[in-house]
């Protein structure tokens, strides 16, 4: 089964963040209009999520699933399970979802707190944004988030497979 590509706007950005914390690309529109959304998944081939069971005629081709309001956790436990990620967990930017590279520490000196190039032996840049990444205590939370919402345990992958923190 091909990754799905996904496409949604700001009313579903939880459900989107935490889809790309799994390895999902899900780019986000904000203030789109539904026919904006749809058009543009139609152009980019990706799958629309929407809260919306309104699906305009002229994108019948567009595929396009309806997230319910209530139960994030449900509703990414469904996508998860019949949709194929493009990435490892945690290898997506979660502010702009570009494809993270792994780094050596000493290439985010004076990007990020001292003691953290002093004891990872690799972070995670992403090329768009500049952010970096490592592993740091949040993650720990939101796999384990992650984890119970799926249902099933996340791939380890140390440096190359796990997010961290954003530097700020």
């Amino acid at each position: 089964m091909p990754p799905t590509r996904f496409l949604t706007d700001a009313s579903l950005e939880f459900l989107a963040h935490r889809l790309v914390f799994l390895g999902y690309d899900v780019a986000v529109i904000r203030g789109a209009r539904l026919e904006e959304l749809f058009e543009a998944a139609r152009r980019d081939g990706r799958t629309v999520l929407t809260l919306s069971t309104r699906h305009p005629r002229r994108f019948a081709e567009v595929a396009a699933i309806v997230v319910p309001r209530t139960e994030p956790q449900a509703a990414l436990r469904a996508i998860a399970a019949a949709h194929e990620p493009s990435g490892a967990p945690f290898s997506r930017c979660p502010l702009c979802n570009t494809v993270l590279q792994t780094r050596h520490p000493m290439e985010a000196r004076g990007e990020v707190p001292g003691r953290v190039v002093r004891r990872v032996t690799t972070l995670r840049h992403c090329p768009m944004c500049g952010k970096w990444y490592w592993d740091g205590t949040h993650t720990a939370r939101l796999r384990a988030w992650l984890e119970q919402a799926i249902g099933r345990a996340l791939a380890q992958g140390g440096a190359s497979g796990a997010g961290g923190e954003p530097t700020h």
